[in-house]
């Protein structure tokens, strides 16, 4: 929570719209910005600036508003982040919480109108931090659902990681050298011997490995 001043708090204020039309009208950003010129008002805070993105999505943090405002409270030019609702600073729970991160390391405020987010008071402090656990939650579901998404993939046979790729010669000895009635382990110790590299760059082949590539040819 940042500590209160003699001096009235100095804001600086966020507002996003998603489209390009929305931005040339102006309607979403100048009410964004009467509701936060109405609270700076109502609290006595001196509005240092409003800094808008027009036409940009919340889905991350890459625009060069947001950016433009963060780095203007790391100077220490402003004592708070304002905004009129939280989604216009961001849809995610995980870029919420990394700005609240970022608020707590370099003492400044956070205020999100619409939620009764304020981390200057301990009411909106505590609002924030049920926000974080969300975020945190949401990081796990993500995590999950990953998890499951690869099961699934394993069972269906799909082959993860980063594709392999042989030289066409070396996948051609391979099956020259098994239909000619090699073993696996021969083929393997052979393709050692001459320090042919595996398909990622590996130096020891294994009966797997040969498998594998015999398994590959005959899908292709």
């Amino acid at each position: 929570m940042v500590p209160s001043t003699k001096q009235p708090m100095r804001v600086v204020g966020y507002t996003r719209v998603s489209t390009e039309e929305q931005a040339d009208s102006r309607a979403g950003l100048d009410a964004q910005r009467a509701a936060i010129l109405a609270e700076c008002e109502r609290h006595g805070w001196t509005l240092v600036r409003v800094i808008e993105d027009g036409g940009y999505s919340a889905k991350d943090l890459k625009r060069p508003g947001v950016r433009a405002a963060l780095d203007t409270l790391q100077r220490g030019d402003a004592d708070a982040l304002v905004v009129s609702k939280l989604d216009r600073l961001s849809r995610s729970m995980i870029d919420f919480s990394s700005i609240m991160q970022a608020a707590q390391r370099q003492s400044w405020g956070l205020v999100a109108l619409d939620v009764n987010v304020d981390t200057t008071t301990p009411a909106g402090e505590a609002m924030a931090n049920v926000l974080a656990t969300f975020a945190q939650f949401e990081r796990r579901l993500i995590g999950q659902r990953t998890r499951d998404a690869l099961a699934v993939k394993r069972e269906q046979g799909v082959r993860l990681g980063r594709p392999r790729s042989l030289p066409v010669e070396v996948v051609e000895r391979v099956v020259r050298e098994r239909e000619a009635g090699r073993s696996l382990r021969s083929i393997a110790q052979g393709l050692d011997a001459d320090a042919v590299p595996t398909a990622q760059g590996g130096k020891a082949w294994h009966a797997s490995t040969v498998s594998a590539v015999l398994r590959s040819a005959a899908a292709a």
